[in-house]
């Protein structure tokens, strides 16, 4: 029986079958001894094979993970040198940022965008809490959003909590299925509130002290949204880090860079100090924005670090 997971907590899952009946289910335990390298071997948004149990008219076996369209991966929280599967069959994600309490920076949007193109996931940014912005907060939206437009990314700026704003992203969520991520205390409990109203979500505030938001999702979870579609909602992180990416493959994934990597003199260019770089001679003419240069370096510095 075809089933799809929609919540996943480590050892046990919850999937829904193709007659809308959900499941707890639990890996078959031969299934652990493939070669999985991810640390979780079962993502929210697979498609599974699952087998009923007599114990129980709602418990399951998962016997079979069908195979993916996509998915999106990080570094693990836990272990370094490991991937964690965040979702997968995805249609889109959606990236949650704001300028204040807490303040989104540059380096984990590109890094989320980078994970999204390496993994074939159309990304898109939406900056809540535009309610707290002042004179220099909506400025460096104005200048994010151009940047981020000129390459080709969707730019929003919305108000979870006084509710404005959001009726366009949602015109982007339907028949959908959508990942939401995003920095802990950006919102994203407060936007999906807006779109489940029934659902009430937890929501905390950001911590004072340090600035940072509370983690308030444990788990990645799928919803179904009820104008079509359905939303994916992830821990908070501190961190994007990437993984399975070599130094010879970031340029690839910043669409500014990849139009322009056959006119560089050397096939290998890492576009350093390498002569008749075309990346870095765009840079200084400021054809390729110089932030946007400068989170190319930074994660490229970030994969020399590896010892493998």
């Amino acid at each position: 029986m075809k089933a799809t997971v929609y919540k996943s907590t480590g050892s046990w899952y919850t999937v829904k079958d193709e007659t809308g009946k959900f499941w707890d289910a639990r890996m078959k335990g031969v299934m652990k001894m493939d070669d999985i390298t991810s640390t979780n071997p079962v993502a929210v948004g697979d498609i599974v094979e699952i087998e009923a149990q007599s114990d129980s008219e709602n418990s399951a076996i998962i016997d079979e993970i069908h195979k993916r369209n996509n998915y999106i991966n990080r570094q693990s929280p836990r272990h370094k040198y490991q991937h964690h599967i965040v979702a997968a069959n995805l249609d889109q994600s959606m990236l949650v940022a704001t300028l204040k309490e807490p303040k989104t920076s540059q380096g984990f949007i590109d890094r989320f965008l980078v994970a999204s193109e390496m993994y074939h996931v159309s990304p898109f940014i939406v900056f809540n809490k535009s309610d707290l912005y002042k004179t220099k907060e909506l400025a460096k939206y104005e200048q994010w959003k151009d940047m981020y437009e000129k390459i080709g990314y969707k730019v929003f700026l919305i108000s979870a909590e006084k509710k404005e704003g959001v009726d366009e992203v949602l015109a982007l969520l339907k028949n959908k299925t959508t990942l939401i991520s995003g920095h802990s205390g950006v919102g994203k409990s407060s936007f999906l509130n807006v779109v489940f109203p029934d659902i009430k979500l937890k929501t905390q505030d950001v911590s004072g002290w340090s600035g940072k938001g509370q983690h308030t999702t444990t788990f990645a979870e799928m919803f179904d949204l009820p104008f079509g579609g359905r939303i994916i909602d992830t821990p908070g992180m501190r961190e994007f880090g990437l993984v399975d990416i070599e130094k010879q493959e970031v340029s690839h994934y910043f669409p500014e860079m990849r139009d322009r990597l056959n006119n560089c003199q050397f096939n290998n260019c890492l576009h350093f100090n390498e002569p008749g770089c075309a990346i870095k001679e765009a840079t200084v003419n400021g054809e390729i924005h110089e932030d946007r240069y400068v989170s190319y370096l930074s994660i490229m510095e970030s994969i020399e670090q590896k010892s493998y």
